[in-house]
């Protein structure tokens, strides 16, 4: 990892200090070769104060305890059938997936251990057919977990639990992974899989609306593979439930979960809940309400003067942030396609909602369209919020030649002399 890796890191840790992930492994990302680096990636989550949960699956490992055993098991992955003869086999596997995950998180110097701590019972007769040792979720012990975490240890929870007479049911870990996460109002879970993400017509697709992801499960549920659907589905509800961000993530590569979440880009699939419905274009009836916020940011010269005329001609470059009906901030993007540049303009919240991250999700908001719009970079002119691009938003420091010719020229026109913040989109 390089320096500058380092540093888009540590503009992200404010953000997630004390906040807790839950981690949910495949088992096929825990048999694969790359496992000991994402355990290093957990060791880095934890140094910078995140609490981490793992949650982990077991269905490469019962895949091939079966072949071993010349053995056909009921059901693989927990949402179908489980008779005896399964459970007890996949009893065995969890618990060797388990300690097998312990050793990994004890080489690193992480304290770790398996938590008891899912409340399970009987799926029952679904569509008349028992389903036997199926169980899912009735309860996850949050004060159990959230005393491990406060001791810095981190727990570990396999597909299995228990009902009050100690019977054992065999649970879905990505269903696991949503319980405990809603349970203890973690801020993220992330799936670590063996496939990139969420592709649509050969794309990988890198962030998607949670409205979005709904309208494509009822549209194409039949022809979605069944471990994507299922990652599909538990992450809609998550957001529902008030996880704000689930990624889907190759965890075979690399750094792929480092990098998933320290950079704007990502490397897999992010489902994100619709923080976003806030903001909205900006419409001619807001050219008044959007001078009337700027206003006094233009008389002490943060913001560039501009009158309503400019407003009004560029208004379909606007974005504006809305609460209970009010507009409380505001930013334009405007496209330069012939350079493949966008410029963050006009970036202000209202007094009295400053400081609760509403510039942020401008600015963030602003680079999804860019990104949509194919545009690999974007630039922002500031005389006095430098700093917040900087340090909040990842942008680097250039000189004028980096702008399009047009805005170079204006750029020298208006004597400003602004700081030049600019952020590559790509890579």
């Amino acid at each position: 990892m390089n320096l500058s890796h380092l540093r888009g890191i540590l503009t992200y840790v404010p953000e997630f200090r004390d906040k807790t992930f839950v981690i949910a492994l495949d088992g096929a990302v825990i048999a694969h070769e790359n496992f000991s680096h994402v355990v290093l990636d957990l060791a880095v989550l934890r140094s910078l104060n995140i609490r981490v949960v793992v949650v982990h699956g077991i269905g490469w490992q019962l895949t091939q305890a079966a072949k071993q055993s010349h053995f056909t098991p009921s059901n693989i992955d927990g949402t179908g059938v489980t008779d005896r003869p399964t459970l007890e086999l996949a009893i065995q596997v969890a618990n060797h997936v388990t300690h097998q995950i312990l050793e990994a998180l004890t080489s690193c110097d992480l304290r770790a251990c398996y938590a008891n701590a899912i409340t399970a019972y009987p799926y029952g007769i679904l569509r008349g057919v028992d389903q036997e040792f199926t169980g899912k979720v009735e309860k996850v012990d949050v004060s159990f977990l959230r005393d491990l975490l406060s001791h810095q240890i981190i727990p570990v929870l396999p597909p299995l639990g228990f009902d009050g007479e100690g019977k054992t049911f065999r649970v879905n870990s990505d269903g696991v992974a949503l319980a405990v996460a809603e349970a203890l109002g973690a801020t993220k879970i992330i799936f670590l899989c063996s496939y990139a993400g969420i592709e649509r017509s050969g794309r990988l697709i890198r962030q998607l609306p949670v409205t979005e992801a709904e309208s494509w499960l009822k549209k194409d549920r039949p022809t979605l593979e069944p471990h994507l659907r299922s990652k599909l589905e538990h992450a809609v509800r998550a957001c529902r439930r008030g996880v704000s961000r689930v990624h889907i993530v190759d965890g075979r590569v690399n750094e792929a979960l480092l990098t998933e979440v320290f950079s704007r880009e990502g490397t897999g699939t992010m489902i994100y809940a619709d923080e976003y419905e806030s903001i909205r274009p900006a419409n001619k009836k807001d050219v008044r309400v959007i001078l009337d916020l700027i206003r006094e940011s233009m008389e002490v010269e943060e913001l560039a003067y501009r009158s309503r005329e400019d407003v009004a001609n560029r208004i379909t470059d606007y974005y504006v942030f809305e609460l209970d009906r009010t507009v409380v901030g505001c930013v334009a993007l405007h496209s330069y396609p012939e350079t493949g540049q966008g410029e963050i303009a006009c970036l202000h919240v209202a007094r009295g909602h400053e400081n609760k991250g509403l510039g942020r999700k401008l600015v963030s908001f602003a680079e999804n369209v860019a990104r949509s719009r194919g545009l690999r970079q974007v630039f922002a002119l500031s005389t006095q919020a430098y700093t917040f691009f900087q340090q909040k938003m990842g942008f680097r420091e250039e000189t004028p030649q980096i702008l399009p010719e047009s805005r170079r020229k204006r750029y020298e026109e208006s004597g400003r002399k602004s700081k030049i913040l600019v952020k590559d989109l790509t890579g």
